[in-house]
């Protein structure tokens, strides 16, 4: 059995304040209460908020406090993520820190969530990284697994955890909620998905395994959810099928079909009728619009 424990933190987020001295705190209530746990990780943009006027061109103080931590403690940790300055950009950021103290990857989010999240640039590599003698994980950004290709791209590269911060503060979180748990189906895989808290979500952080079955769901408070998991599990689920039924890994690899609509230089007519990619705004009524006001 190849048994690893993830801790997920779900805490309140500040908009207007650095959260660091809190997610330190977190930390080390986490190793104190649950010293068996082998990484932590916290949700999408918990270090500094979701303003892009925060994002820094010098990130390596901030790792710097999870590498000394993640040393200290012996534990892995991955801290959300942060919006970092590159050049004219602005990225969507998270790593992944090792129980030595050293950032094995860092991860740009593929999909910020457009119209929205405005002035962010998007990612265009995968990122994924071994636990020695436990198994692969991969991580994806918030809007990122609303886009099927990202799971289905680290789970044919061999990831047995999907790591998946994000911030849903948003109506739609009973849907993110079906797509966490169809794409640890879809996938045969567990997923992590932690959201935050007031500026940092509305809470609701699930883990699904890779039967799709979800393991646990927080509410809609502060939690810290220590969760023990079997890659094992994973492994034969691959191999022998959902509940010993459908095999959906196999049959992709086995498909006939290609998907043309992946390729760019297919047309896309239906595509480019959708419009721009852009808020919606308030529609006029004319008949309203157009009435002469009465005299009172």
């Amino acid at each position: 059995m190849k048994q690893f424990s993830i801790a997920g933190v779900q805490m309140y987020v500040s908009a207007t304040n650095s959260n660091i001295e809190m997610m330190k705190h977190k930390i080390e209530l986490t190793v104190s209460i649950y010293p068996w746990v082998d990484m932590i990780m916290f949700s999408e943009l918990c270090s500094f908020g979701p303003l892009t006027n925060y994002s820094d061109v010098d990130t390596s103080k901030t790792e710097e406090v999870f590498c000394e931590l993640a040393k200290k403690h012996s534990v892995w940790i991955v801290p959300g993520s942060i919006y970092q300055t590159r050049g004219n950009e602005i990225y969507n950021m998270s790593m992944a820190i090792n129980p030595e103290g050293e950032v094995v990857c860092r991860y740009d989010k593929l999909f910020p969530f457009f119209p929205y999240e405005e002035g962010v640039a998007a990612g265009d590599k995968f990122t994924y990284f071994d636990v020695p003698n436990v198994g692969r994980f991969g991580i994806s950004i918030c809007y990122d697994l609303w886009f099927p290709e990202t799971a289905r791209s680290l789970a044919a590269k061999g990831v047995d955890v999907i790591l998946h911060p994000t911030l849903t503060p948003t109506i739609d979180r009973d849907i993110e909620l079906a797509i966490v748990q169809s794409t640890a189906a879809v996938n045969q895989c567990f997923v992590f998905d932690v959201n935050g808290i007031g500026a940092g979500g509305n809470g609701r952080s699930i883990v699904c395994g890779p039967d799709g079955r979800v393991l646990y769901q927080a509410s809609v408070g502060e939690e810290i959810i220590p969760i023990e998991i079997d890659i094992e599990r994973v492994h034969r689920s691959r191999e022998h099928g959902i509940l010993r039924l459908g095999q959906p890994l196999k049959s992709f690899r086995d498909r006939k079909i290609s998907f043309d609509v992946y390729n760019k230089d297919e047309p896309q007519e239906y595509l480019n009728t959708l419009g721009l990619l852009e808020k919606p705004q308030r529609k006029v009524r004319l008949d309203i619009a157009l009435t002469e006001p009465k005299d009172l």
